[in-house]
């Protein structure tokens, strides 16, 4: 039986004994492998919590417990409070669901031309020193 060193072991990032990784939703090609292009480390985070923003209930299969009603609060009138409660939303949403990042601010403007609200969302990756922000603009699509 062949003897293991656990050091040998190659991972690309400098500070993370773990890979975190993820499919391109895009569906770019590998062009050596042939196969659908991964994601990895900050780039897989990142794409997760803008996925998470973007989801709604019952949008999972097998999980209609994560999500949140930021679309539907899109449709309410702009005020203070709701910019407050959607920043709220997605605070609790990357909390409860997204545990590879620790949250530092969400930031929210309401955009009274565009109708809708550009965020910002920053935070720390674990076993990343580096802040990582994640900016958006949500409107409503109807």
């Amino acid at each position: 039986m062949p003897n293991y060193d656990a050091g040998s072991v190659a991972n690309k990032s400098t500070r993370s004994s773990r890979i975190f990784s993820d499919l391109n939703l895009d569906f770019q090609q590998n062009t050596a492998t042939k196969d659908i292009q991964k994601i990895e480390d900050v780039e897989a985070v990142k794409r997760s919590v803008k996925n998470l923003v973007s989801l709604n209930f019952y949008e999972k299969p097998f999980h209609p417990e994560i999500g949140s009603n930021i679309r539907g609060l899109l449709f309410e009138n702009i005020t203070p409070q709701i910019s407050h409660f959607i920043g709220k939303q997605i605070e609790m949403l990357i909390k409860n669901y997204e545990p590879r990042c620790r949250l530092v601010e969400v930031s929210n403007r309401p955009n009274l031309d565009r109708n809708g609200y550009s965020i910002s969302v920053s935070f720390y990756v674990v076993n990343s020193p580096n802040p990582v922000t994640v900016e958006s603009f949500l409107e409503r699509l109807r």
